[in-house]
């Protein structure tokens, strides 16, 4: 194994370069392994804000465009990309990336690692399209050396759906550098207009289905009537952007929402933040959460999946039902209301961050499941 220098070659792979949360992940992964062992490169299949940061801490990073999973043109691409780098070993991020690198890792017999950021089947799918993702995830898992799982809920979820799943669990870690609520940042509350004295409650976040925007204005809509020192600050974008800011206007309530779109300074956003909610339908693990965790903020997010993992409900975080506004509202409104429990809250936040949810923990697991495919 391992080229002339004796160094193990693993390819990233993940099927955007846009940042979200599995392209942090990425980006986190390849700073944090141990560069005398390992030289990690990675592929996505479209360009964006990932490869210009990758290019700036000089790992190689390329790009075959492809918007589509099993898409055959691109598996011959991949395969020389593969020959020509000298790849050791294979580490695909997402269900789509895996459909389009599987057959030429196969066909040049190198060990594939396949984290799941999250199942591709969940509630709210269409039945035959579930059936159809559950078949694929069956198939490309059974087809992989070692499948690793981001949460523990997860993984069980693998397990009863899939025949014969196995994996194991090694839980995203935190850039604690990045996310250090100690550090200075610019002032987002006087860029956006927002006074001192509001309590600033901040939704970050893709405008769809699965993070439930529009749940979230009807939430802080209610939560107004009781708690009108609060302001809500929306980052993200995303085809429910119109219905959510439709929603704000029914509600009346617009003054009190900012809409900020997309923006990628998220330690400077949850700097500017007192509270932030994610109100998600479903979640793999939710690495939203475990930021504003280190960034020492009181979270208020649904019980779902691997958030309840994170976040222990009334400790270091409250929970909520998902799709449950009035469960939302009466929760910003009690840590709002209570300056006492929202210390405590952020305070142990930051703790469990520390403890649990570090980067480098999470790294050292993953290398050593590098380490023990070169065997």
């Amino acid at each position: 194994m391992g080229n002339m220098n004796g160094k193990t070659r693993v390819l990233e792979t993940i099927r955007q370069g846009k940042i979200g949360g599995g392209e942090s992940h990425v980006l986190d992964l390849v700073a944090s392994l141990d560069k005398t062992a390992f030289d990690p490169i990675v592929l996505s299949f479209t360009e964006g804000p990932m490869i210009t940061a990758l290019q700036k801490m000089n790992i190689p990073a390329f790009v075959i465009e492809s918007e589509k999973a099993f898409d055959i043109s691109v598996w011959k691409k991949v395969k020389k990309l593969m020959e020509d780098q000298q790849i050791d070993i294979v580490h695909v991020h997402g269900t789509r990336a895996n459909t389009n690198v599987l057959w030429a890792a196969r066909q040049l017999r190198l060990p594939v690692v396949y984290t799941i950021h999250g199942w591709s089947f969940h509630d709210g799918l269409h039945p035959l399209a579930k059936r159809l993702r559950i078949a694929a995830e069956k198939f490309i898992t059974r087809k992989t050396q070692v499948n690793i799982c981001v949460s523990e809920s997860n993984r069980q979820t693998g397990i009863k759906a899939l025949k014969g799943f196995s994996g194991i669990v090694v839980r995203n870690g935190i850039n604690l550098q990045k996310f250090n609520p100690d550090a200075q940042y610019p002032d987002l509350r006087a860029e956006y207009g927002i006074p001192e004295d509001k309590l600033l409650v901040c939704f970050i976040a893709r405008m769809t289905y699965q993070k439930d925007p529009v749940g979230m204005i009807r939430g802080f809509a209610a939560a107004l009537q009781q708690a009108p020192q609060l302001h809500l600050l929306m980052i993200g974008d995303g085809e429910l952007m119109d219905a959510a800011t439709a929603a704000a206007t029914a509600a009346g309530i617009e003054k009190q929402v900012t809409f900020a779109g997309f923006r990628q300074d998220v330690p400077a956003v949850l700097h500017a933040a007192d509270i932030y909610c994610l109100p998600s339908l479903w979640e793999g693990f939710p690495i939203g959460v475990l930021e504003a965790m280190a960034m020492g903020k009181a979270v208020i997010a649904s019980d779902v999946d691997g958030t309840k993992e994170a976040v222990q409900d009334g400790e270091n975080g409250l929970l909520v039902p998902s799709g449950n506004p009035a469960a939302l509202a009466a929760a910003m409104v009690k840590v709002a209301g209570d300056s006492a429990l929202r210390a405590r809250l952020q305070n142990n936040a930051k703790a469990a961050i520390a403890a649990n949810f570090n980067v480098a923990g999470m790294t050292e697991k993953i290398a050593a499941v590098y380490q023990q495919l070169c065997k």
